[in-house]
């Protein structure tokens, strides 16, 4: 069921439907930016350009990684440690450029925000602070000498950015899709497992610290003990002594195996079913849209009007109201009201086609993400009718970027099926 908000929608202009990084009507310093938001996007490789500047991103990292590792060996380092300076400050300054060029395009990432929200959106998220940490601590101790080795600390948060190796593999993916997706479950199972370590322990100290005093010092020293047996690891440097703790540890690890067995069971799900549906996906499986779900707003002709009153078309109907937190059967004298969500059905016309439409979801290895609408290699009789984008529903333009995780609606005239060449495309 899509929900179509009014507000969301943008205009549609039909004169905005050819527009290109070359069109005259595009400010010059808007074109460029674009290209260099396609040039940063990792995945994006339709001209040269693109492709090598992901070729030299990962490569830095890369050459950064493997001198942070031989480092680590005093012969290395003694015989090859100015070389290993000055080639990491090369690529330092590489991510340091590449940090500028992300905040310069930030608007083409999050086209519905202006620029400085943009830019403060980018900059706080995950990936942002991965990147400003990928060069900042490098310089740090030039100001501040007695944090180096903290500030060296931080400089592991450049492995991070290995993670956008995944817009090339889809399969890596799968493994934050998996979490993302079973984050309520997981979290349930890590409450749990906390509740039991912290149960366990002030139990232990109960029955072990008047024998074991030293050891078993007060509420909290149990946790160590609580954890290695709980998670089944079991270090044996902090055991029980007496017999009902002995018998207490018994308990506490065979409920340590099961408890252990919770997130990897929901993970293990969430793999299955993850794997499931990108098959699904691969097999063009097609559901027809039978209903839509929209917002009332004040502006709205609809409000204030009874549904006898609102001349649907033939074999369309107000299927249900939501009003709040009431439900609401729509019986000929119902009246309309502003913030009603209306949910519109049709039926089927019998003996004739059905209109087939396909969503496809653009994932990071998509060569859709990062495009342009206008510049997307598509049959003609295929048509890109809706495109749904954090919960909202956009009328696709011309201009318009495909971002990762968009959902696309496409509709073909061919048979009225979805041609092989975009059946392709979502896989």
């Amino acid at each position: 069921m899509s929900e179509i908000n009014n507000d969301d929608i943008p205009v549609h202009d039909p004169s905005l439907a050819g527009l290109d990084d070359e069109d005259k009507s595009i400010p010059a310093s808007e074109r460029f930016r674009r290209k260099i938001f396609k040039m940063v996007s990792v995945g994006v490789v339709d001209v040269f350009i693109n492709q090598f500047y992901d070729v030299l991103s990962t490569s830095m990292l890369i050459v950064n990684l493997a001198i942070t590792i031989l480092n680590t060996y005093d012969p290395v380092r003694e015989k090859y440690g100015l070389i290993f300076d000055e080639v990491e400050l090369v690529t330092v300054i590489f991510f340091a450029i590449d940090y500028v060029l992300r905040l310069y395009t930030a608007k083409c990432l999050y086209p519905n925000k202006s620029h400085p929200r943009a830019v403060l959106k980018y900059i706080f998220s995950f990936t942002g602070i991965i990147d400003f940490l990928s060069f900042f601590p490098y310089f740090m101790p030039t100001f501040f000498p007695a944090g180096a080795a903290v500030f060296k600390m931080f400089r592991v948060a450049r492995i991070l950015r290995l993670f956008r190796i995944n817009a090339y593999y889809d399969s890596l993916n799968v493994i934050t899709e998996v979490l993302l997706r079973k984050k309520q479950q997981l979290m349930s199972s890590i409450f749990i497992i906390l509740v039991m370590m912290l149960a366990s322990s002030l139990c232990m100290y109960s029955i072990e610290n008047p024998v074991q005093p030293e050891v078993f010092s007060n509420a909290f020293s149990g946790i160590w003990w609580s954890v290695s047996t709980l998670l089944t690891v079991g270090y044996g440097d902090i055991y029980p002594i007496t017999t009902a703790g002995k018998a207490f540890g018994i308990v506490i690890a065979f409920l340590g195996v099961g408890i252990v067995a919770i997130p990897t069971g929901i993970i293990s799900a969430g793999f299955v079913e993850q794997y499931s549906r990108l098959q699904s996906i691969g097999n063009g499986e097609e559901e027809d849209v039978h209903f839509i779900k929209i917002e009332l707003k004040k502006t709205d002709r609809w409000v204030g009007k009874r549904i006898m009153d609102l001349a649907l078309p033939h074999g369309m109907i107000v299927a249900v109201i939501q009003r709040g937190d009431d439900t609401i059967i729509p019986r000929g004298n119902v009246r309309l009201a502003a913030g009603d969500y209306i949910v519109i059905g049709a039926d089927s016309i019998k003996g004739d086609k059905h209109v087939y439409l396909k969503e496809i979801t653009i994932r990071r290895n998509h060569r859709w993400n990062g495009q342009m609408l206008k510049d997307l290699d598509i049959s003609r009789q295929t048509f890109i009718v809706m495109v749904k984008r954090e919960g909202k529903t956009i009328i696709p333009k011309g201009d318009l970027i495909f971002h990762e995780n968009d959902s696309v609606i496409l509709y073909s005239k061919v048979n009225d099926k979805i041609s092989d060449d975009e059946r392709s495309e979502e896989i």
